[in-house]
């Protein structure tokens, strides 16, 4: 009988590292080209965005933002197709959208390229929030969904010169959620049921992915937390 093969080994967290630790890691990467792009993947409420925007705040001009939320349908889109009690989940981005806008980023590199968001108090994407303009070696862009082996996704993340798994621990995830949902308007009892019933399963599917960057980080402890948004 054959001995049983060893499960794909999946990349072990480093030890916390700090902002400005892990601001010249991302750095480092402009090694690789005239302009490159670190993807930050994980689930919802690891702290990817805050991360994202320190280390470009940390970093200066050389830097830009480019976040995957800019790239949520629109409520009408989400009403057409059967979504809106799914918003957020992966079906309810514009993949290819994201796609074409990291191939521009790398390819148009002499004129500014206005990138979306998602507005929390809207509720709704709005266009040209955030800007990478020619002098961006590095443009940092998050999500959930940046390092899922599935259509779309995969060509995103073949774009990044690297994808960072951020994650923390599920009680602490559940807690950020919950209080974003209550300050978007929800009441206690719908703000736990929507994260119960539509950011865990999400969260589900991105834990599937952690095996595909190349590095993992908590954001316990780290000090990107003393940065102000």
């Amino acid at each position: 009988m054959n001995p049983p093969m060893n499960p794909t080994p999946h990349p072990t967290p480093k030890p916390t590292a700090d902002l400005t630790t892990l601001a010249a890691d991302a750095w480092k990467l402009t090694e690789r080209g005239p302009r490159v792009v670190l993807g930050l993947a994980g689930p919802p409420g690891a702290g990817k965005s805050t991360l994202a925007r320190a280390l470009v705040e940390r970093i200066g001009a050389g830097a830009a933002y480019l976040p995957l939320d800019g790239f949520h349908l629109s409520n009408v889109q989400l009403e057409r197709l059967g979504l809106t009690s799914r918003k957020g989940s992966e079906p309810s981005f514009d993949a290819r959208g994201y796609v074409a806008l990291l191939h521009r980023v790398l390819d148009d590199t002499a004129a500014d390229v206005y990138v979306p968001d998602y507005d929390r108090t809207l509720h709704e994407p709005v266009a040209a929030r955030h800007l990478v303009a020619p002098g961006a070696r590095l443009v940092v862009t998050e999500g959930n969904y940046l390092a899922c082996d599935l259509p779309g996704w995969r060509a995103a993340r073949e774009l990044m010169a690297a994808c960072w798994y951020v994650e923390a621990p599920v009680t602490v995830r559940q807690e950020r959620l919950v209080e974003r949902q209550l300050a978007g308007g929800r009441g206690e009892e719908a703000a736990r049921a929507w994260v119960a019933e539509n950011d865990v399963p999400n969260g589900e599917l991105v834990a599937a992915s952690r095996g595909r960057c190349d590095r993992i980080l908590s954001t316990i402890g780290m000090d990107m937390f003393n940065y102000s948004q």
